[in-house]
């Protein structure tokens, strides 16, 4: 199965979610949550476009935008969010987390994003 990620879409997190439930939850009532466990659920269980699929192909149109909206800013923007006074996330996580963002030794978000795809053997990214 082969589809195609429209990476002009993605400005931050909240619609590079927007874009993955468009591609793959159309014909649900329901969509994923903006989380990378979510994401890895939909390609682990195989939810809407993904069901059934032995292998997928997802074709990433305009990937440097993504890569650049899910980027430094918005990662950290990610986990100073987690890290807000009542947040109920490890904060001692996500402090780490955000040091090594800052010393350039982190991960960024689209980095992550495609950690759960490279964890998914079946799952094969191809910038478009």
């Amino acid at each position: 199965m082969q589809l195609t990620i429209q990476g002009s879409s993605i400005q931050g997190i909240a619609s590079f979610y927007t874009e993955i439930n468009r591609l793959f939850m159309a014909d649900e009532e329901w969509q994923i949550a903006e989380s990378l466990d979510a994401l890895d659920d939909l390609l682990y269980r195989g939810f809407g476009a993904a069901k059934g699929a032995t292998a997928l192909e997802l074709i990433w149109l305009d990937m440097e935008i993504s890569r650049l909206s899910l980027g430094y800013e918005e990662t950290r923007r990610y986990y100073l969010e987690k890290l807000r006074p009542g947040s109920p996330f490890n904060k001692a996580l996500f402090s780490e987390k955000l040091k090594a963002l800052e010393t350039s030794e982190g991960k960024t978000y689209f980095d992550l994003v495609m950690d759960v795809f490279a964890s998914h053997p079946a799952v094969i990214v191809v910038p478009g």
